[in-house]
């Protein structure tokens, strides 16, 4: 019976996905063999094994662009959880595999830093590289599980590290989730961007709202249409197998994305916070330089495996804001106890 169930959404796969769509029984495997599940499908197993593990949970105390504490402003948890609604939104429209869909757009971010990119400028310019796509796929592949990592599928992995950058997914369902990230994110960022009151919506270009909409719902809206619409008339006309936008579409997207850097990401109160950040992650770092024994068993029994400075990166990047924070206290501020 078990089995069965498994044999079920194979068969859907093969009969209802679009030809350009990844079937879970055509996966290349993980790096080491496992029994086969006889109710999941390999990407559902990959799913589920993201959602509960202990770097997904860590996302929801991580910054997504504002560190100033505000319950309605956009963490890293639910900009993950927005992508993956999102992307599975168009795959379903386009007939792509759903599942592997949302175990990348799950999984993308696992890697992020405490403090969002500005975290990530920070140790990428003391180790002199670090990326939060490829600190993802060592997460999933080595810092999870103590060391043994979730053993996901080649899919997923290659979906993981190449959503962002120059890499290319291998499949649609990676191409989808690398551009739904980043209509994600430049759409959410308005309308956190303008609750912050950092940002006025009479501030955005008229020709951006005139292609886009006015409100958030809008925006994401006709950029998800634009996305099924286009490539389904490229798939149907030969193109090469692709994730597609028309070019005003696109040319509106980069311009949004200009504007947010300019009035936004690099703004007055992003770069003062930046600053603020920017001081905790270096002492921490030259702190643990000098007493790596502070660091928790876990960290500190990797160092002569991973080396000093790899293990505190690895640290560092696994603390949520607030555990940053409080690092910082109690190695600097006196305490009676």
């Amino acid at each position: 019976m078990e089995e069965k169930v498994r044999n079920t959404t194979e068969h859907f796969e093969e009969t209802y996905l679009a030809a350009c769509a990844q079937q879970s029984k055509y996966t290349r495997g993980r790096r080491i063999e496992e029994e086969v599940c006889h109710v999941r499908s390999p990407y559902q197993r990959d799913r589920d094994r993201i959602i509960h593990c202990e770097f997904f949970r860590k996302l929801k105390g991580k910054t997504q662009v504002f560190i100033v504490k505000n319950d309605s402003f956009r963490t890293r948890l639910t900009h993950t959880l927005e992508v993956s609604q999102i992307a599975r939104t168009i795959a379903r429209a386009l007939r792509l595999n759903e599942d592997l869909v949302e175990a990348i757009a799950l999984g993308h971010d696992l890697g992020h830093t405490c403090f969002g990119h500005s975290g990530e400028e920070v140790l990428d310019g003391i180790v002199g590289s670090f990326q939060h796509n490829q600190q993802s796929l060592r997460v999933v592949d080595f810092l999870e599980r103590g060391g043994k990592g979730l053993n996901l599928t080649y899919e997923v992995r290659d979906g993981i590290l190449n959503h962002t950058g120059e890499g290319i997914p291998v499949t649609m369902e990676g191409k989808l989730v690398k551009l739904v990230d980043t209509l994600t994110y430049l759409c959410h960022d308005i309308q956190d961007s303008i609750g912050a009151e950092i940002l006025r919506k009479e501030d955005i270009p008229e020709e951006i709202l005139e292609v886009l909409g006015n409100t958030h719902s809008q925006r994401v809206n006709t950029f998800v249409q634009d996305i099924i619409k286009e490539t389904s008339k490229k798939l149907k006309e030969g193109a090469e197998p692709n994730i597609y936008q028309a070019e005003k579409m696109y040319d509106t997207m980069m311009r949004l994305r200009s504007f947010m850097f300019t009035k936004v990401y690099n703004g007055e109160l992003c770069l003062r916070e930046k600053e603020k950040a920017t001081y905790i992650v270096k002492f921490l770092f030259d702190y643990f330089m000098e007493r790596p024994q502070d660091m928790p068993v876990r960290y500190f029994n990797m160092i002569e495996k991973e080396g000093i400075e790899r293990t505190i990166v690895d640290y560092i990047a696994a603390c949520t804001d607030d555990d940053a924070i409080k690092l910082f206290q109690r190695k600097v501020i006196p305490s009676p106890k």
